[in-house]
């Protein structure tokens, strides 16, 4: 943050105590602490049948995860359902969190989930998404976007589920 959101003066870092150096505006007279977005995205599993659900999306040719903006006032937890719920019509039965990463290309906090969902329920989409398929976890580790946020999240996943599968 380069500049006052309040009256656009350009911002000098000024040392807080117990923050540290923090931008701040002499034309208010105030510290301006960083404000982002937050989003979260979701490894949609069925536990069961150790599928994941992938989905392209805005004519996009490559897999990804369902994600979407955490409304004001929700918790990510219902994000994750209503986003899910949204996208692809899932019911989630078990939100889990996974990790988290700060997004610099969209000044975004995202939050990683598992969502886990029946794939005995029908999926129909909205026009957010194009397509939509179920993998299992080795397709999907192939499919999803290379060099992507979504695929470093699913990678941690699939570690994080292949370690509790082991017993570690």
């Amino acid at each position: 943050m380069a500049f006052c959101k309040d009256c656009g003066t350009k911002l000098i870092s000024r040392y807080l105590k117990n923050e540290g150096e923090i931008p701040y505006c002499e034309t208010c007279g105030k510290f301006c602490f960083p404000q982002y977005n937050v989003a979260v995205s979701m490894v949609t599993v069925d536990e069961e049948k150790k599928k994941v659900l992938l989905i392209q999306q805005y004519g996009r040719p490559f897999w990804i995860l369902v994600a979407g903006y955490v409304n004001r006032g929700e918790s990510a937890e219902t994000a994750v359902i209503r986003e899910i719920r949204e996208e692809v019509s899932l019911t989630v039965r078990q939100v889990t969190f996974n990790r988290s990463r700060f997004f610099e290309p969209s000044n975004t906090l995202m939050l990683n989930f598992t969502a886990s969902v029946d794939s005995d329920e029908p999926v129909s989409i909205t026009d957010e998404v194009d397509r939509w398929k179920w993998f299992s976890y080795e397709e999907a580790r192939d499919a999803i976007k290379p060099d992507s946020l979504a695929r470093q999240f699913y990678l941690g996943w699939l570690e994080d589920h292949e370690n509790k599968k082991a017993g570690l």
